[in-house]
């Protein structure tokens, strides 16, 4: 029996849910998420709890924040002068925007809260500081050189447009 292991590629069934039972993503209606194990595309604990299973089998998993998107830091939100975005920019309350931050690193920022001269935003992920509840299924194992061009390599959805 062919187990998943480092430099597979994987494809796999997933409904997430937070403690409440409330499920903040699925793949259950769509294609399974494939990514090759050991290349760090995906959430560490995922990707620890796919080394080792078979094809058709099912696990369910609790992942703390350490091991999914990490703590939640008050450091990542920033309050910013709303001239920095230029004159055409509307901000909105939860809305989403693409940064890139002096070191290069890309992130997602979410603004929460905004005047006529400034911008709150927060860098946290989304679901930083929460504890993921995972449902999963293998349901196939390839070479890596089988990856689809297609592939995002990102778990979960919610990360907003491959925002990972």
């Amino acid at each position: 029996m062919t187990v998943a292991k480092k430099g597979d590629l994987v494809f796999i069934h997933y409904t997430g849910k937070f403690d409440t039972g409330e499920v903040f993503d699925t793949s259950a209606d769509g294609s399974p998420l494939d990514f090759i194990v050991g290349e760090g595309d995906i959430i560490e604990g995922f990707e620890t709890a796919v080394i080792g299973m078979s094809v058709g089998e099912k696990k369910d998993i609790v992942l703390l924040p350490a091991q999914g998107y990490g703590e939640y830091s008050d450091e990542r939100v920033i309050t910013t002068p709303l001239e920095n975005f230029g004159d055409e920019f509307k901000p909105e309350v939860d809305q989403q925007i693409a940064l890139q931050m002096e070191n290069g690193e890309r992130v997602i920022a979410t603004i929460v809260k905004f005047d006529t001269k400034s911008v709150t935003l927060d860098m946290n992920h989304p679901l930083a500081g929460k504890t993921l509840h995972f449902n999963l299924e293998l349901t196939d194992i390839k070479d890596a050189s089988e990856i689809p061009e297609s592939s995002c390599g990102s778990c979960c959805s919610s990360c907003s447009s491959c925002g990972h």
